[in-house]
This record gives C-alpha cells, sequence and structure tokens, in this order.
C-alpha cells in the first residue's frame, strides 16, 4: 500500500519514524539507548526513548518544517563541525568539489552546486529511508540550485544521482552513500567521485570493511564495525564522540579543508585510530 505523503526517517539511536500528512504516525524503537550528539540538541535527548524520539521528529516539524512544502532549505551555519553536509558545503565554497550528490524529504535524490542548499538539506536531515513527492518543495529547491533526479516519484538512488551530476558536466562530485554496494558502483564509472558513507548505526562487519575499501569519507555513527575497520585503514580521524573517518588522502583533504576554513580551535596529534573520547554512543552496534 502506497501513500501520497508518506517519509519513513531512520532517526535518533536509529528508531524508525513515519511522518504522514505532517504528522508522526509510528516510532519504533531505538537501536541504541544513548548518543553525544542528541544531547546537544536544542532539546537535548539523554537517553534515547521512542517518546522522545517522537518529540524531536515533531519539533523539528514545526521549527523547520521537515517533511512539508514550507522546509527550511538553506543554512550557512554548521549544526557538527566535521559533519557530511558541513564539509561537502566547505568543499564547494572552496572549489574542491564540483557538486554534491545529496537527499531531501519530499524530493529523494538532489544535485546541487549550491553549497548553502546541501547544509540547509543536509545538515537537518538524518537517515532518509523512503519519501514521497512534494511538488511545491521540489519546486523550491529547482530554484536555488537543485536538481531532483525524479520529479514524479521522488525515489533515492544515489547511482543514478552521480550519473545525472556528471552527465550535467560536474566534475569532483561529491555523494553520500548508506551502502558500499553503492559505493562500488559510482566509483567503476566516476573514479574522481568523493564518496561519504553515512548513516552506519547498525552495519554488519562485512559491509563495514567493504564501506572502508570504497569510501573516502565515513563517520563512525554508533558502528563498532566501522572503528574497527578505521583502525586498519583511517589515515585520519575528525571528532571523537561521533568520529569522522578519512580512508583516503582525497578525505583527508577535505577535512583538512574543513579546518582551514574554520574559526574554531583544533588540537592535532599523532595518535592511534579510531581514538575514542569518554562520550561514544551506547552501545556500539
Amino acid at each position: 500500500m502506497s501513500h501520497e505523503d508518506e517519509h519513513v526517517i531512520e532517526a535518533i539511536g536509529r528508531s524508525r519514524v513515519v511522518v504522514r500528512g505532517g504528522l508522526v504516525i509510528e516510532v519504533g524503537p531505538p537501536m541504541i539507548r544513548e548518543c553525544p550528539l542528541a544531547k546537544r540538541f536544542s532539546t537535548p535527548i539523554d537517553s534515547i526513548t521512542p517518546e522522545k524520539v517522537r518529540k524531536n521528529i515533531e519539533s523539528r516539524i514545526s521549527s523547520y518544517g521537515m517533511c512539508t512544502e514550507n522546509r527550511l532549505l538553506e543554512s550557512s551555519q554548521d549544526f557538527v563541525t566535521f559533519g557530511a553536509s558541513e564539509m561537502i558545503s566547505q568543499g564547494l565554497r572552496a572549489k574542491a568539489l564540483g557538486a554534491a550528490v545529496i537527499v531531501c524529504e519530499g524530493a529523494g535524490t538532489v544535485v546541487t552546486a549550491n553549497p548553502d542548499l546541501v547544509q540547509g538539506i543536509g545538515g537537518r536531515m538524518s537517515g532518509l529511508v523512503s519519501t514521497s513527492p512534494i511538488h511545491r518543495l521540489i519546486g523550491r529547491i529547482e530554484s536555488i540550485g537543485g536538481t531532483v533526479l525524479d520529479r514524479e516519484t521522488a525515489r533515492i538512488d544515489q547511482v543514478e544521482g552521480t550519473d545525472l551530476a556528471y552527465s550535467m558536466g560536474y566534475t569532483d562530485v561529491a555523494v553520500t552513500i548508506t551502502s558500499p554496494a553503492d559505493g562500488e558502483k559510482i566509483r567503476s564509472k566516476h573514479p574522481d567521485a568523493l564518496i561519504f558513507g553515512v548513516h552506519l548505526t547498525g552495519m554488519g562487519k562485512n559491509e563495514a570493511r567493504k564501506m572502508a575499501e570504497v569510501a573516502d569519507l565515513a563517520s563512525g555513527c554508533a558502528s563498532k564495525w566501522i572503528r574497527e575497520a578505521a583502525a586498519e585503514k583511517a589515515l585520519l580521524q575528525a571528532g571523537t564522540a561521533i568520529p569522522v573517518f578519512a580512508f583516503t588522502e582525497r578525505g583527508k583533504s577535505l577535512i583538512l579543508e574543513k579546518v582551514r576554513a574554520s574559526r574554531q580551535k583544533f588540537l592535532v596529534k599523532a595518535e592511534k585510530l579510531p581514538f575514542s573520547s569518554d562520550t561514544c554512543p551506547d552501545p556500539l552496534v
């Protein structure tokens, strides 16, 4: 059964959330109990429960229009220092990247070279599983430099989205992926793509190893297996609570570009990876 306006998100702690008509219809159990990122939300979440996840998603809907035609689309403000959207946006600003292939609820896969659109969409969206078209939102995305892969279905296909970006004449295209199989297809066709693995909590050991082989960068999320793969292959780690690992020189350069452009203060230290602080997600899965 399909719904005309249904958006499925794997949110905080990988709880499965269904939003229909701007209302939270369903919230599944989380995979983890605690996340240091969730503790820094505008409404902090100490222990992750379905009810707290529901309230967080409802606040996102009311505060910036998530899953509605009025969604806020552009931002130049970092939500976290080394998030995927933050680093890709900076790569676009510095002309180290030509375009980005990202995912937005109500639109699906989106190609854009607008760094504020990348940050506005990606900084506010986590783990979109499936979505349906919100035509007014798609029109707004297109008016500020976004190209939607499939306006009729709003499907999510990062491989086809990357093909579209290259067919539009872009090079050095950054793409977010959740599956190493997608990464392998993209890498085989577009060797200069920058591949960023995201939303990896709960990923199996073999999948994590494959992700480390194909991705330039990957978020550690609450994945023990991505951290294990990082111990063997990572060149650089950014952050400790939710680390981002660079597996290639290209990925390392993007992290260092983010450091260069930031006005924050940083500690740079030679260290065995993965390096963890006391504040990790609990449990790692």
